[in-house]
């Protein structure tokens, strides 16, 4: 990879299949604001990529007023030894913070093969909805199937999201949303919502990942499912430090095309959870091709990192064809970065994977879950690749 060089940029030609041939026009990847064409590596990152990351900032997900917090403090609660027959330890970690509003904590189950101890492992971190006392961690769901992690040499990670922002609207005064606040401030339409509140506590899970010694920290996974699929993406956009982000059916402001709108729209999704996303992202609902950016975009901010989007044949409300489109035309830049994206241009069909390139796929046949198929999947892709 030379940092100057200019690669070819992915063409579409007559040959391609019609998915290719899209009735609306996308944003572009190599364009700037002021009209200035990007052709070298050195140019997307210094001039393109932080333009698309601040308009998706300021349209769609809104911006956080903190990074890490300078008191950021980790707190071991609990280590609970032979699980699994003696093949796993877990661990139960706090993370705790405070802002003007008060105090906040993270909780984090960390589960490593026994094998942990003695040299560090990488690890799949599974944004989770489910609270705890529904999802035992030391038991094998299909939802969260800890021991097959452990059984192919991953650290297991989850936290609750709700620990970081309960999906409720109640005006953004509870969560970390609260603890940031300043009295008497007034929210700007380009404030942060929910799934920029997720993001920002997945990001203080890695804080604490890259300080545990039995984790290798340059080899993690993050995974979420539906609002943690949108999650994901968002939280791999901001921070490089995931080596691999995968989105398991995040339809809508996720991995699928907003301009496609097929199953859930922006309008739709706005009025259903209209405090995921910042206040500005509501101007455009109906309005999909007023949106300055879309959701290829923001899988081509994952770039050079590997990626990996999975769809299911009939989940048709998170849109599968918008979401390997996306897929497809984020591909020009790992293109860019001399890098194979997804490696062909037809979709799949259900049952097939795609585990050759730096985009990772797959069609599942059935509806919209995380089920032990998906999770062999990736597994299947980080073994290739790690």
């Amino acid at each position: 990879m030379n940092n100057g060089s200019i690669h070819p940029l992915h063409q579409t030609s007559k040959k391609d299949t019609p998915l290719q041939e899209l009735p609306f026009s996308l944003p572009p990847l190599f364009m700037t604001e002021t009209g200035e064409r990007i052709r070298t590596i050195t140019e997307w990152r210094e001039k393109r990529r932080p333009q698309i990351l601040e308009a998706f900032r300021t349209y769609v997900y809104g911006r956080v007023p903190v990074e890490r917090p300078n008191d950021l403090y980790f707190t071991v609660d609990a280590v609970i030894p032979d699980l699994f027959s003696g093949q796993a330890v877990r661990k139960e970690v706090s993370i705790g913070f405070s802002g003007p509003g008060g105090e906040g904590r993270i909780r984090v189950f960390l589960t490593l093969p026994a094998t942990g101890y003695t040299q560090a492992v990488p690890a799949f971190v599974l944004i989770c909805h489910l609270p705890p006392e529904y999802i035992d961690l030391r038991e094998n769901t299909s939802f969260w199937p800890v021991a097959e992690i452990i059984k192919r040499g991953y650290a297991a990670v989850t936290f609750y999201t709700a620990d970081i922002d309960p999906d409720v609207d109640d005006g953004f005064r509870n969560g970390v949303h609260g603890v940031f606040a300043r009295p008497g401030e007034t929210r700007p339409s380009e404030a942060w919502g929910t799934i920029a509140a997720w993001a920002w506590g997945a990001r203080r899970v890695m804080d604490y990942l890259e300080s545990e010694p039995a984790v290798d920290s340059r080899r993690v996974a993050l995974v979420g499912h539906s609002r943690g699929g949108k999650t994901a993406l968002w939280t791999g956009a901001n921070d490089e430090r995931f080596a691999l982000v995968i989105s398991n059916s995040s339809g809508c402001t996720g991995a699928a095309l907003a301009r496609h709108k097929q199953g859930e729209t922006v309008r739709k999704i706005n009025t259903a959870f209209p405090h995921w996303f910042c206040e500005n992202y509501k101007k455009f609902n109906d309005r999909e091709e007023q949106l300055p950016i879309d959701q290829h975009q923001l899988l081509a901010l994952i770039a050079p990192r590997r990626l990996y989007i999975n769809s299911a044949n009939e989940d048709t409300w998170a849109d599968p064809e918008g979401e390997f489109l996306s897929c497809l035309h984020a591909e020009p830049v790992y293109n860019l970065f001399g890098l194979p994206g997804l490696g062909v241009t037809a979709m799949p069909e259900p049952g097939s994977a795609l585990h050759d390139g730096y985009i990772g796929y797959h069609l599942r046949k059935g509806g919209h879950e995380l089920g032990l198929y998906d999770w062999r999947r990736y597994l299947d892709y980080a073994d290739r690749h790690w």
